[in-house]
């Protein structure tokens, strides 16, 4: 972790583990009645799966092949978020939400890209593999606890509809094959 990263981390606490599950309940019960919400909240959790399956894996080998998954993973659910979910945000009254998701994303995206440079079996590497996690369930926490539900309670039928239409295909799109078990 460079300087910044820990001066960040140490004025902005995470949320606790407690809360975050609190927020994933709320969401759950939203997505009741929100198609894509609920897709995105099965995401969210294959990401963290994910995120356990890089740290867990015993060599270099098998962490960089998990961490190929999680990034494609990551990469896939960003950018459907970023192609439909954002600007359904920034066109309604979120546009500063809106604004950070995008920011936060392409952080992770930097972070997982510096990953490749250090040794997968390195103390170095997994302290940016938790940076990154930790970065990354901030942001769920975000999208889970007030950005995803507020947009899924002013969306009427046909936005519902629209919005998880067009999630599933740019999650597909870049996915292919792999999204069909996701």
């Amino acid at each position: 972790m460079t300087i910044l990263d820990k001066v960040i981390a140490a004025v902005t606490p995470p949320e606790s583990q407690e809360e975050r599950q609190k927020a994933r309940a709320e969401a759950r019960a939203v997505a009741q009645h929100s198609p894509w919400l609920a897709r995105v909240l099965e995401h969210h959790e294959r990401i963290e799966a994910a995120f356990a399956a890089v740290r867990q894996a015993g060599d270099a080998t098998g962490r960089r092949q998990a961490q190929r998954w999680l990034g494609t993973l990551l990469t896939g659910h960003s950018l459907a978020e970023e192609a439909v979910l954002y600007p359904a945000m920034a066109l309604g009254d979120q546009k500063a939400h809106a604004t950070a998701a995008y920011t936060e994303q392409s952080g992770a995206k930097i972070n997982l890209a510096a990953l490749e440079t250090l040794d997968p079996m390195s103390q170095d590497y997994l302290d940016k593999l938790e940076h990154v996690r930790g970065a990354v369930a901030h942001h769920v926490y975000e999208e889970e606890s007030n950005w995803f539900p507020k947009l899924a309670r002013d969306a009427d039928a046909g936005s519902q509809a629209r919005l998880a239409a067009r999630y599933t295909e740019e999650f597909e799109r870049y996915m292919g094959a792999d999204a069909a078990g996701l």
